[in-house]
């Protein structure tokens, strides 16, 4: 039997959000620089956080909702993929906010060099 419990939730957080960078146009895709640079250090902290508690027995995951392949430090593959696609859905929520609602502000506008005013 697919153990695919967590799998299932990054695929359904896919779809929950990937759509805006289709049908909204927010180009957050496009933009791969501003990505890694945004995820790698919130990332790198929590897989050394989540290494250190698993290498302790203070943190596990359940079996029978991961696939079972694991990445360094004994960190499922579905834990790195969440590192990655859920910061990535947060970012294209926020940008499908501001190409929706420009007049909201979030506070970083002055750095997006006017793209929305």
């Amino acid at each position: 039997m697919l153990h695919a419990g967590y799998l299932a939730m990054l695929v359904f957080t896919i779809l929950g959000s990937f759509w805006l960078e289709i049908f909204l146009k927010i180009k957050v895709l496009r933009q791969v620089n501003r990505l890694i640079l945004t995820i790698t250090p919130t990332a790198l902290f929590f897989i050394a956080w989540d290494a250190y508690a698993i290498s302790r027995k203070q943190w596990s995951f359940d079996p029978a909702q991961i696939l079972g392949l694991y990445g360094p430090f004994h960190i499922p593959i579905e834990e790195y993929l969440f590192f990655i696609i859920v910061p990535i859905a947060a970012i294209m929520t926020i940008e499908a906010v501001r190409k929706r609602r420009p007049h909201w502000t979030i506070g970083d506008e002055k750095n997006l060099g006017g793209d929305h005013q």
